[in-house]
């Protein structure tokens, strides 16, 4: 009956999602929605695409074993993220009328900065949305008590967000967005309401966390922690900026305004939503001791299936699988579509500069199509990852890549060509040397990465200007002499 009443809420949000589809006549519709999107759907849009998989069952997992302070890459980075790209960046993106984000770095950089942010920008989309797509497979596999195995549900729920995805681009995103936004804040809303009644009161919940020293936060006072941690929180609050699913939620909206607003909205409500489910896991602590302690062990990312399952009635679970499905099928639509459009437009193009709008549509379609394929490969053969680790890892990539480009770009105006790319090529260069020898045990790749970086633009973009100037210095001299 559960897996029943499951299938037809998929079913209902294709339905939606197809229905906004007709609202799709080109790229602009397709990549943006048109610009049409008001405040209240930019708000509902940022915080359903950060609320995936990773919230709901990531975070949890990760809060129970290590504290506050094991999740300061998300929901505190990532939220924070939000509010940055709302408080510095949308505005004056929003005021370009660009289509990706790639575009800002040819617009400001040239052809060759574009193309590899945009591949940058591509290869990070692959842990994101297989986390999403490995969430899927985990929920139809639990639902179905085995009978599912975890690759089939993983088919069974790509093909349900492909279909809508496909069709509708950013309209259907940002509609069924909307609709699953609110399943989801009701659902674990009246969830933890329930939990905290079962564990004797959510006063006995936050005393227990206590006790555990889950809400401590702070690392310890020496330098390899503190610079760990700050790596972990610099992940995602820096590295999801330069990210068309961030960029296609501020290009959407109907106003300057909304474009500001919203994330900063967004990112401040996730912050505080992502503790429902960390609350939720905490009371399992009390309600099913002896499972948790088990599942601690074996995976984590299934104590609050488990007690869902185990002690809630039918109507909680039912609740709980409509608020879990919302939050895993609204990340991975966006993040399904975002790396195909930006192939479409800054790989593509190039190779097709006077392609009409009609078949650069077609062309977008057919490659979330290929795209969905290659992530459902790449989530398979990743199983037995944790869905925590499978979304920091994808940060990495644009934090060392493109994050420095767009920040210098936007706020300094002695930033050249040749400045991102030595910032994108030291940045890279390091993160990798970090990422595969034992460096990366004494120092974090991804801290390394982005001071390279900095150094790499800073060198790039003064360099010139300093021999220039020198060069001109010496011939005045001589010409004195």
């Amino acid at each position: 009956m559960l897996l029943t009443l499951v299938f037809a809420y998929l079913l209902v949000t294709i339905i939606i999602g197809l229905y906004a589809a007709r609202r799709v006549k080109n790229t602009t519709d397709y990549a943006i929605a048109g610009r049409n999107l008001p405040l209240i759907m930019i708000v509902t849009t940022t915080f359903a695409t950060w609320f995936g998989s990773e919230t709901v069952l990531g975070i949890p997992a990760k809060f129970v074993s290590n504290g506050l302070g094991g999740v300061v890459e998300d929901p505190f980075g990532a939220g924070a993220c939000l509010i940055l790209v709302g408080l510095f960046f949308a505005g004056k993106l929003y005021k370009m009328s660009l289509l990706t984000i790639s575009d800002y770095y040819r617009e400001r950089f040239g052809r060759s900065t574009e193309v590899v942010c945009s591949l940058i920008i591509m290869i990070s989309y692959l842990g994101w949305v297989a986390a999403q797509v490995t969430a899927l497979g985990l929920v139809f596999n639990i639902l179905s008590g085995g009978a599912i195995s975890t690759t089939a549900g993983m088919l069974i729920g790509t093909a349900s967000v492909l279909a809508y995805t496909l069709f509708g681009g950013m309209w259907s995103v940002a509609v069924t967005d909307f609709i699953q936004m609110i399943v989801l804040v009701a659902g674990l809303a009246v969830l933890a309401v329930f939990a905290g009644n079962l564990a004797g009161g959510a006063d006995k919940v936050v005393a227990l966390a206590t006790s555990r020293e889950l809400f401590k936060f702070w690392p310890e006072p020496n330098f390899r922690d503190l610079v760990f941690f700050l790596a972990a929180a610099i992940t995602m609050m820096f590295g999801s900026i330069p990210q068309q699913d961030v960029f296609q939620r501020v290009m959407s909206a109907n106003s300057r305004s909304a474009a500001t607003r919203g994330p900063v909205i967004g990112g401040v409500f996730y912050i505080l939503f992502a503790f429902v489910p960390m609350f939720l896991v905490a009371s399992a602590l009390i309600i099913m001791p002896e499972q948790t302690a088990t599942l601690l062990k074996e995976d984590p990312q299934k104590i609050l299936p488990t007690l869902v399952l185990k002690k809630m009635p039918f109507v909680m679970q039912v609740l709980f699988f409509g608020a879990l499905l919302s939050a895993i099928k609204s990340t991975a639509s966006a993040t399904l579509l975002a790396p195909s459009v930006t192939f479409v437009e800054n790989i593509w193009r190039q190779f097709k500069p006077r392609m009409s709008d009609k078949h650069e549509l077609k062309l977008m379609r057919a490659t979330v199509l290929v795209f969905s394929g290659l992530v459902l490969g790449y989530a398979i053969s990743m199983q037995g990852t944790s869905i925590y680790e499978m979304v920091s890892g994808a940060y990495q990539v644009p934090l060392v890549g493109a994050f420095v480009p767009l920040v210098a770009g936007l706020y300094w105006k002695k930033a050249s060509t040749q400045g991102a790319i030595f910032s994108v090529v030291c940045g890279m260069a390091t993160w990798l040397l970090f990422t595969f020898t034992a460096l990366g045990q004494q120092f974090p790749a991804q801290l390394a990465g982005v001071l390279a970086a900095t150094v790499g633009m800073l060198v790039g973009s003064l360099a010139p200007q300093f021999i220039e100037n020198s060069h001109g210095s010496h011939h005045r001299l001589s010409t004195e002499g």
